[in-house]
Order: C-alpha cells, then sequence, then structure tokens
C-alpha cells in the first residue's frame, strides 16, 4: 500500500497533470546517458496501481540482466538455473506478447555460477537493427533485430568467471567494448560491432596484491567520457579502474581504490571528476585528467559510510544519490564527498536506481519500491509493493517503466 506526506498532495496531482516527452530507445545498461537518467518523462508516484500497469509478461528461467528497448521492441536475456541454455527475449513494447524466445548458446558442462548471482547478468546492447547479446565467456552474439537470424558470434573469448559472469557490454563508435575480469585472467576487448572481429585488447595492467583469483574478479560495465578533448574508456576492475584509449586499446591512466567485484557504473559530476565503487563499500572521486598511476596525484576524495557495493548511483545536480545493499540511502556533495545526509530505508538492494526528473525510484529484493525526493534533507514521497523482488533495473522509454522482476516483465506507464 502506498503512504505518502498529506502535504505533498498538491505536488503529485501536478506531476500527474505534467505532459510527457520521454527518450524514445533505452539501448544499454543505465539508459541513453549511462547514468539512470530518464530524460523528459515524469513517472507516476503509485506504480502498483492498477491503472498505470499496462501489461504483465512471465519471463522463463533465471536472469538479473537489465532489460533494453529500442522501437518497440525490448530485449533481455534468461537462462536456466543450471546455466546448460541461454536464451535471448524480444517482447512487443505496446501488448507485452513475446516477439522472439530463442536459444542463443547450450552449455553441457557450465562453470558455476554463486547463487545470487545468474548465468544471464549481462545487459544487452541494442541499435537500429541489431541487438548484442552477452553471457561472459560462454559468448558475445549479436542479432538481426528484424529476423532474430545471426549476424556474428564469438565463443572464444576465454576467462574463468568463478562465480558467473555481470559486465555488461557497451557501443561507441563502430566498437563493442567487453571486459573479462575473471579469476585466471582480467582483459578488456574492443569488437568491430559489424564483424565481431578483435580490434583490439588490453591486459589489465594491475598490481592486485595477491595470487587468489577470487580477488581479481569484476563485474564493472565502462563507459566513455570525454577528458581533455578526446573520448578515453574507463573500466573498472578489481583493486583498480583503468582507462584507455577507445581506438587502440593503450592504457592512459589507473587508480587504485582497493576492493572486488566492482559492478556501479562511473560516473562523472559537473566539475569534471569521476566517481569510481570499489565493489566492496568504497567510493572515490578522480581528476581523470594524466597518465601513468595518478592514485596518489589525483583522488580528490574518498568515502566508506555507507557506500553501495552493487546498485549504481545517481549524480542530480551538485548531489550524488545511492541506495547502498543494506538499505541505506545517501546524498553526498560531489565536490567534497561530505555526506549530507543518510537515511535508513531497509531492504536488500542490488537493482540501481532511476531519476525521472522530480523524482528517485529504488527496487528492493523483496519487491518495495521506495521513491523519494532528490533534496538537501530526506524526503519519502511513497513506498509501495510490486512483484517478487528485483535485481535488474528498469528501462524507461516514452513515459513508460520497463521493469524486471524475478519472474515477470512489467510495463507501467504515466497515463491511465
Amino acid at each position: 500500500m502506498l503512504t505518502k506526506e498529506p502535504s505533498l498532495i498538491c505536488c503529485l496531482v501536478c506531476l500527474f497533470m505534467s505532459p510527457v516527452v520521454g527518450q524514445e530507445n533505452w539501448p544499454e545498461f543505465r539508459g541513453p546517458t549511462a547514468d539512470g537518467h530518464a530524460a523528459g518523462t515524469t513517472l507516476p508516484l503509485e506504480l502498483n496501481h492498477k491503472a498505470h500497469l499496462k501489461w504483465k509478461t512471465a519471463i522463463h528461467g533465471k536472469g538479473w540482466s537489465s532489460p533494453v528497448v529500442w522501437g518497440n521492441q525490448v530485449w533481455l536475456t534468461t537462462a536456466t538455473e543450471d546455466g546448460k541454455q541461454m536464451s535471448a527475449i524480444c517482447v512487443d513494447l505496446d501488448s507485452g506478447k513475446i516477439l522472439r524466445d530463442q536459444v542463443i548458446h547450450q552449455n553441457e558442462t557450465p562453470a558455476f555460477c554463486h547463487p545470487t548471482n545468474s548465468y544471464a547478468s549481462p545487459t544487452p546492447a541494442i541499435e537500429e537493427g541489431r541487438v548484442y547479446l552477452h553471457f561472459g565467456s560462454y559468448g558475445t552474439t549479436c542479432l538481426d533485430t528484424k529476423t532474430g537470424e545471426t549476424i556474428w558470434q564469438r565463443t572464444d573469448l576465454e576467462c574463468d568467471h568463478f562465480r558467473g559472469p555481470g559486465s555488461s557490454p557497451i557501443l561507441y563508435d563502430d566498437k563493442l567494448f567487453v571486459a573479462f575480469d575473471g579469476f585466471d585472467q582480467q582483459y578488456v576487448v574492443a569488437l568491430d560491432k559489424q564483424t565481431g572481429k578483435t580490434v583490439w585488447r588490453t591486459n589489465r595492467d594491475i598490481d592486485y596484491g595477491t595470487n587468489n583469483g577470487d580477488l581479481m574478479k569484476a563485474y564493472g560495465t565502462g563507459r566513455v567520457f570525454e577528458v581533455d578533448g578526446r573520448p578515453i574508456l574507463v573500466y573498472p576492475s578489481a583493486v583498480a579502474t583503468l582507462a584507455y584509449d577507445v581506438k587502440t586499446g593503450r592504457q592512459l591512466w589507473k587508480v587504485y581504490h582497493d576492493g572486488m567485484n566492482a559492478s556501479a557504473r562511473p560516473l562523472m559530476t559537473g566539475n569534471g571528476l569521476l566517481i569510481l565503487t570499489n565493489g566492496m563499500g568504497k567510493m572515490v572521486a578522480v581528476n581523470p585528467s594524466g597518465e601513468g598511476d595518478i592514485t596518489k596525484t589525483n583522488t580528490v576524495w574518498m568515502i566508506s559510510k555507507g557506500v553501495t557495493r552493487k546498485p549504481s548511483q545517481l549524480i542530480i545536480d551538485d548531489r550524488l544519490f545511492m541506495v547502498s545493499d543494506k538499505g541505506i540511502a545517501s546524498a553526498i556533495d560531489v565536490a567534497t564527498g561530505d555526506i549530507v545526509w543518510q537515511e535508513r530505508i531497509g531492504g536488500a538492494f542490488s537493482a540501481s536506481p532511476i531519476y525521472d526528473g522530480e523524482k528517485i525510484f529504488a527496487f528492493s529484493e523483496s519487491g518495495d519500491i521506495h521513491v523519494f525526493r532528490p533534496a538537501g534533507e530526506f524526503v519519502p514521497l511513497g513506498k509501495m509493493k510490486l512483484g517478487d523482488g528485483f535485481k535488474a533495473s528498469p528501462a524507461v522509454v516514452g513515459g513508460k517503466m520497463i521493469l524486471r522482476s524475478f519472474s515477470d516483465l512489467y510495463c507501467l506507464s504515466s497515463e491511465n
């Protein structure tokens, strides 16, 4: 049941009356701007209200990949719990009808995957006519979105994920970038998006300080930023984050920040600082200029109180907002790293929050959806229950939220 503050009733009426002009596509993990912002969209506060549920579609298997949307197609991946079969699913955005459900990989003896992970955790990347499906070392496949036919496939990029894959592919220019941070080897590869051929491959140049491969794993998804007039590819890993030349793969710099299992996407503040999260409860702000080891010279601030381990964060104006795995919501001053406020909202979180321009939505593993305002103090707007729990992060297109629970895919609309 939704709960809200009486003083906000007039404001909420205005939210429902606001015109909806949202982006048309959600092409990768965290959306078109890679930061969880749903530009030009005002989402309904009462997401669990029947008037806003356009459709609900059951999704077989187990998968934590987030949905991506292009045009009228919603794509996501799933797998059998034992990992012997990995599939791609395409759903019609308007009706929720499954348009395609096709097996991509058959695995006779899949490697171990930790129960908290899945064999289909990496989020696809999509563009006009093509969807790129990634299952870690099991394979990377490009499908024609109109016919479902395989354009190219790579199954020779190896690593021992040890507890299952997690890094999502990203598109930039004419390349598809993927990180393989495994137990046995760690590298970043750029593939020609047209052919799947390797453009460059660069091994991680990191002193992990250990021979234990379990401490070298990461699940990070990279991001391209423009720094000093040129694009650079920033890829988190265990212990450190590295930056690469997008064309050649040459390593530009690295920052040591400890940790392992890094999964949050990097963010950039309005004043040009990179926000990096190490996967073990520590976050650093870094000046991304320079080359070589810039740890001592370019680290501006560090915090370790209430920091998220799995979910990515949001930067809104001069504040960073996050909800930690253990249900602590925080606002951080991005210039100084000072904690503006922290509030325990409870629950466990893996999915990343989104921002519709007015409200932040956070999705728990038990199916609770918390809504709060990005302000100088914690301003809760509501809490509701939907589905059986969330580990995937939502997609938002044209006033519609596409939300994947453990067992179903929902389309929730701002239109009654």
